[in-house]
């Protein structure tokens, strides 16, 4: 199997254009020289010990969720841990692809898995992810006749090559001309419009609207449950570390809680969460990281906190992608979960 049809795989599974607008998602090293993807190997970070078991396993293909190449790189030096990784990945012919945040907000990615270890229930997402609308505004004018119209529409289609434009006209009710409503893209808005303005009608009759991108549901940041079954507190902590394969997790109860209070509904964020769950009102936060005063400002309104360090919320992920890519691919491609990749900190 060629990279490019696993590369296309990846986006049907997680569609790129998920991911946030400041992440550095997709593939970030292209070998030279194709060759046949036969190991793929994911993991949460791409590390120097990880790519020591790629290399190890002759690795075709690695899957970082972070992506290790994420500020532009102005030389490939020696003295920069990750500009070494991405020598190193060149020189044995390794691609590297990194999905991010496109994994947090496709359904059923890193948050829907993290929500479901506290239990089933009705799930929704915290910041909705929008649809990436081809036709960004909306143009209507009035023309005197169908000869002015086809004049008009030859001159909007020779100023932007007639690919970002769709038109429909009709006879105006009153008689008096045909209403024209077109729509466009960001770049041909401004062409558009110096076009109709060289018109008298349409100059004297142009109303631009902006269109809101459509809502996709079930993609975006961050998860809300309700839960089906009501849980304690303390009860949350042990399905968490079971869900995440942790033997501590930290706890910060908001005011007025106890262990045995009771927790009806969840919020959670992969990773560092704090600016997703900011206004939230759940009885539970769940995240790998929060800085001090963002707890502060979470317990102080009632809301429990449970962090688990930032990869820790991520990590478990892999092996449930694992299944989803492994039973799309052929038997001779195997698909693996890093045994080196592990979160920096640890419990002492």
């Amino acid at each position: 199997m060629d990279l490019k049809e696993v590369l296309q795989m990846l986006e049907q599974l997680a569609p790129l254009s998920l991911a946030e607008s400041w992440d550095n998602v997709g593939l970030l090293v292209e070998p030279s020289k194709a060759r046949p993807v036969k190991t793929i190997l994911l993991t949460n970070d791409l590390t120097e010990s990880v790519m020591e078991e790629a290399e190890a396993m002759k690795c075709d293909l690695i899957i970082s969720y972070h992506p290790p190449l994420f500020r532009p790189i102005k030389r490939l030096v020696q003295k920069d841990w990750k500009q070494r990784l991405a020598i190193r990945a060149v020189e044995a012919s390794m691609a590297v692809f990194s999905p991010h945040t496109s994994w947090d907000s496709v359904k059923g990615g890193v948050n829907d898995w993290l929500v479901g270890g506290v239990g089933s229930g009705q799930v929704s997402v915290l910041s909705q992810a929008l649809g990436g609308a081809s036709h960004s505004h909306k143009l209507e004018f009035t023309v005197r006749s169908v000869e002015e119209l086809n004049t008009v529409m030859e001159e909007l289609k020779a100023c932007d090559s007639g690919t970002t434009l769709q038109h429909s006209a009709s006879s105006r009710p009153d008689h008096n001309g045909i209403l024209v409503s077109l729509t466009c893209n960001d770049s041909a808005l401004t062409p558009s419009v110096q076009t109709l303005l060289r018109h008298s009608s349409p100059s004297k009759s142009l109303s631009i609207m902006q269109l809101e991108k459509p809502p996709l549901p079930g993609h975006g940041q961050g998860r809300l449950s309700i839960l089906d079954q009501p849980v304690t507190v303390a009860t949350a902590v042990q399905k968490m570390k079971s869900h995440l394969g942790l033997s501590h997790l930290r706890l910060a109860l908001g005011v007025g809680q106890t262990q045995e209070s009771t927790v009806c509904t969840v919020a959670v964020c992969a990773g560092s969460g704090a600016s997703v769950l900011s206004g939230v009102r759940a009885d539970l936060f769940i995240t790998g990281e929060m800085s001090h005063h963002e707890v502060l400002d979470a317990v102080a309104k009632g809301t429990s906190v449970i962090l688990s360090d930032h990869s820790n919320s991520e990590r478990g992920f892999l092996a449930v992608f694992r299944e989803q890519l492994a039973v799309r691919l052929p038997d001779s491609v195997t698909v693996a979960v890093s045994q080196a990749d592990r979160d920096p900190l640890v419990v002492v």
